[in-house]
């Protein structure tokens, strides 16, 4: 199978080595994900285990196009039985650069027609359409002159880890948090051929996103353990596959060493939210929770890693009134944090200049469409430095 792989812009060199441990082959990185080749127990793995995929798309057709009815002859070949049962509802989503069509709705509705009128051919009836919670979903991409039609192996985009519920939703996505998390070095080797950084850190958690996918990766444990996936429904899936692909998933888990790991934030409702969340993975046991403000906190340990997306105001008198707060989160960082590494995640680029201090590393990011920074600090000795005595 010839596979594509979005994920958060900035995360596409982390997704291609991942990629390479599943057993998929013809990993290529592109702008805003990873194309591959696949065999059923590689896509399945690739599901189960990814931590900066957003979906995992199968390719079904791709060809020329000059108007509607040549894409819905284009979908109307395949044979969509094969792939998923009429009872099973779907739903088609269409996104185009630089496409000539007027209208993409347009579009999309003659591929749903098409897909219907296949199924009516092939089996008599035609499945149904649900824009919410669709049991399959089929993918259409337009370039100027080329379309693609994919089926989505995912089903619910996978930074969905199955604990938050169908409402819930993270400001920062899941796989994304788990990006930061490697690129600031949390699963590096040091020197000493032992992990570089034992505690971990996060002072402004929010709902806890950070925290629980930095014990996942230090645990070794699976993101999708805990949900399912839309080709676990189709017609030729492999359920002892999946079964097997699970229960060595479960026991390659590792214990974590109990408080090493930290999150705090200065409200209530962030402390709630991220303790609910713990005890939905079985983590409450394993993070230190704490309210407080950043501001003047100490540090849990002599070194570790802090990682932490601060909160950025929307509108100006928001941004202006957390920018007055950067020179003591510097101090904060300078006084009690010496030892650390500091990354932080932000679509403000002037942070740093007003903590005061200067990043060893800036990683490009995207949050949705806003344009952001992580921003890596060795946070060494000498940072607060004494006055210089007055000559006598």
């Amino acid at each position: 199978m010839h596979i594509f792989a979005p994920c958060p812009r900035g995360l596409e060199e982390l997704l291609v080595a991942e990629f390479n441990t599943f057993g998929l082959t013809q990993v290529e990185q592109v702008g805003g994900g990873v194309r591959a080749r696949a065999t059923r127990e590689s896509l399945y793995r690739a599901n189960l285990h990814s931590r900066f995929a957003s979906r995992i798309l199968v390719r079904l057709a791709v060809g020329a196009y000059q108007k509607e009815d040549d894409l819905y002859q284009m979908a109307r070949k395949i044979a969509w039985h094969e792939w998923f049962d009429v009872s099973q509802s779907f739903k088609v989503a269409t996104t185009a650069v630089k496409s000539p069509l007027k209208s993409l709705d347009f579009v999309t509705l003659r591929i749903k027609d098409a897909v219907c009128d296949r199924f009516r051919a092939d089996r008599g009836s035609r499945p149904n359409v649900s824009t919410d919670h669709p049991d399959q979903r089929i993918q259409l991409f337009l370039s100027e002159t080329t379309a693609t039609l994919y089926i989505d192996s995912s089903g619910d985009p996978l930074w969905q880890r199955g604990y938050r519920g169908a409402a819930g939703q993270a400001p920062l996505k899941e796989n994304l948090a788990a990006g930061l998390v490697a690129l600031a070095g949390w699963n590096d080797i040091g020197d000493n051929g032992n992990l570089k950084y034992d505690t971990f850190l996060d002072p402004m958690c929010g709902s806890g996103t950070l925290v629980i996918e930095a014990a996942w990766m230090r645990a070794n444990r699976a993101p999708g353990l805990n949900r399912r996936f839309a080709c676990e429904r189709w017609a030729d899936a492999d359920r002892a596959l999946w079964t097997k692909l699970r229960t060595e998933a479960r026991a390659a888990v590792r214990p974590l060493l109990h408080q090493t790991l930290f999150a705090s934030d200065a409200h209530p409702g962030a402390i709630a939210a991220t303790r609910r969340h713990l005890e939905q993975v079985g983590l409450l046991a394993d993070v230190t929770l704490e309210q407080g403000n950043f501001v003047g906190r100490g540090a849990p340990a002599t070194s570790g890693l802090l990682v932490s997306k601060p909160p950025y105001g929307v509108r100006l008198s928001e941004q202006e009134a957390l920018q007055a707060e950067y020179p003591e989160w510097g101090r904060t960082l300078k006084q009690q944090f010496t030892g650390w590494t500091a990354a932080l995640f932000t679509a403000d680029l002037e942070l740093t200049k007003g903590l005061g201090l200067k990043p060893r590393r800036r990683f490009p990011l995207k949050n949705g469409a806003l344009e952001c920074r992580m921003f890596v600090i060795d946070l060494v000795a000498g940072f607060h430095r004494r006055q210089k005595p007055a000559d006598t």
